[in-house]
């Protein structure tokens, strides 16, 4: 396949590979994996009220925000060319049903029809669950302990059609019920929202990567945990089967959930299905990467940008990054390696 010219008797080498390394503008000439703001997607946490913004202290520069202030935040990230939010709800009162998820006058629904009206060229996705809004913290409808698949179905194909009818571009379910993509695209057909999209969180592992996530979203388990439904993370076929369930049932992007731990996989669903990949850059990397930051141990932009691009190398096609705005900035003033 190569064909290489024979060396010469010299002992110094013929070939180096340090010459296409010399400058910025070679570097970046020959670089194989391009980083763009149009790959980054930021998420939002959405609360009650107005005027509120509320700092997520695991999570530095992250905040919980009112519909007014996340209309703000939303338009900093369209001012530096990020496409797309994505939208998680903590609502007031939780029941025992998640009932405040799916209200078609909820939080979240409220949410994207103003960001919707005030940035209409800006994608929204939202996040479809039910760990926000129930009392136990789970993803779905318990019963005797344990969470009722097939019960929560229904709910999370309501939660759906509620944030399309609000305008929402994507929904993005993320409980790992088995068949929630193919209940959630007929209840979208079935409601007249054929062009809304599903972003599956297809591979979501059980990953103590959430931590600060969970305080975030007050979305912590009031008993139990969640690997009886996320992924082990001892497994990667097994993600090629969720992966390959979900484009069956109607998905139109699959994500791998966490990213920075899970390259592999991203690279794996991206060689086996050749379709669009997201990377979920979670909440304990974004912290990890603040901390030693904020130490002084490690250049935080330097470190934050080779983590993105590490995802686009193995092949995410978008990334959803606690750090777009950061990362935006920095691409927009002309960033090099």
């Amino acid at each position: 396949r190569h064909s290489f010219p024979t060396r010469r008797s010299s002992d110094l080498p013929d070939t180096r590979m340090r010459r296409n390394r010399r400058t910025a503008a070679l570097r970046a000439m020959v670089a194989e994996t391009e980083l763009g703001v149009h790959r980054l997607i930021l998420p939002l946490f959405a609360v009650e009220g107005s005027g509120v913004e509320l700092p997520i202290l695991s999570m530095p520069g992250c905040f919980r925000q009112s519909i007014d202030r996340l209309v703000e935040q939303a338009r900093q990230a369209v001012d530096l060319g990020i496409p797309a939010v994505l939208l998680f709800g903590i609502p007031d009162r939780k029941d025992e049903t998640g009932s405040a998820g799916y209200a078609p006058d909820g939080l979240i629904p409220r949410a994207v029809a103003a960001l919707k009206a005030a940035l209409p060229h800006l994608m929204v996705w939202t996040d479809v669950c039910l760990c926000e809004y129930t009392r136990h913290g789970h993803c779905g409808v318990l019963r005797n302990g344990d969470v009722d698949n097939d019960a929560t179905l229904p709910l999370l194909a309501r939660a759906a059609c509620s944030y399309a009818a609000a305008g929402a571009d994507m929904v993005a379910p993320s409980d790992m019920m088995d068949g929630r993509i193919g209940a959630i695209r007929e209840a979208l057909d079935e409601e007249g929202f054929l062009h809304t999209g599903i972003v599956s969180y297809a591979a979501k592992y059980a990953s103590a990567f959430y931590g600060p996530f969970r305080e975030a979203a007050d979305s912590a388990p009031a008993q139990g945990d969640r690997r009886g439904y996320q992924m082990d993370p001892a497994n990667s076929d097994e993600a090629l089967r969720e992966v390959e369930l979900d484009l069956e049932e109607g998905a139109d992007l699959v994500m791998v959930k966490p990213a920075l731990s899970y390259l592999d996989i991203v690279s794996r669903v991206k060689w086996e299905f050749e379709v669009p990949v997201v990377a979920y850059s979670v909440s304990g990397e974004y912290a990890m990467l603040k901390a030693a930051s904020r130490q002084g141990w490690i250049d935080g932009d330097r470190v934050m940008m080779e983590m993105l691009l590490s995802m686009r190398r193995a092949g995410a096609d978008a990334i959803i990054t606690y750090s777009a705005l950061d990362a935006a900035r920095l691409l927009q003033n002309g960033w090099q390696r």
